[in-house]
């Protein structure tokens, strides 16, 4: 179990995500520090697809989902910033296990590329395109990258943005994307739980990545090229 469980992202994915991922944690024999981080505020619009209440209406997503895990018994840290280039070394240390839910490829690249100069930490990207989505799991094992990276696999999560330089604002730099769904929210966050449930009660996962569609009710998965056979 590692010290600290970072969950980046506090929207669509990772409001629905909290709830569950508390009371895993909390029952857990030793539970681990929640770091929750997110600068973003809930709004009226994100009462139909993300897990807030009408009370959470313009309180900081990271501290009002903080409310529900320590409700569950667990012990939780605030980060209520947008990840940036000069933040994300803080945020995101040696040894986490991370879950990435945000809407925008800039800072999906800006953790990637983070974890990669660790020794040990495990990356749990969620994101999705209105009725599908998909899943993807980087672990670092003594300085090696057991499953390869996401702007590796993805070339186009690691590309340029608009201004033609390299993407480091974070949250603050939007890549526009298709309307979030409720339902596929809540089928990624489910996803991610599905991912992080095996490595921590077994060490272990036979998949590198997970496509899922709403519509069609399916998820399937796929090892990336760098997962060895019997790979923690």
């Amino acid at each position: 179990m590692p010290n600290r469980v970072v969950l980046i992202g506090c929207g669509g994915i990772g409001s629905q995500l909290v709830g569950p991922l508390a009371r895993y944690l909390a029952n857990r024999p030793e539970p681990p520090l929640l770091v929750l981080v997110d600068g973003d505020a809930f709004e009226a619009g994100n009462l139909t697809r993300q897990a807030c209440a009408v009370g959470d209406l313009g309180t900081n997503k990271a501290e009002a989902l903080a409310r529900v895990a320590r409700s569950a018994g667990l012990a939780v840290q605030v980060v209520a910033e947008f990840v940036t280039g000069a933040n994300v070394g803080h945020v995101v240390c040696e040894g986490d296990l991370v879950l990435l839910a945000v809407d925008n490829h800039p800072t999906r690249a800006l953790v990637d590329r983070h974890v990669a100069t660790l020794s040990d930490a495990t990356l749990i990207s969620g994101g999705n395109d209105e009725t599908d989505g998909n899943v993807q799991l980087v672990r670092r094992r003594d300085g090696w990258s057991v499953d390869g990276h996401l702007v590796e696999i993805h070339p186009e999560i690691g590309e340029i943005d608009r201004d033609g330089a390299p993407g480091v604002d974070g949250c603050l730099a939007h890549v526009v994307e298709r309307p979030q769904l409720l339902a596929t929210n809540l089928m990624v966050a489910s996803a991610m739980l599905s991912c992080l449930w095996p490595l921590l009660e077994t060490g272990s996962v036979p998949y590198s990545e997970v496509y899922l569609d709403t519509v069609r009710c399916a998820m399937r998965s796929r090892s990336w090229f760098r997962v060895p056979a019997g790979a923690p």
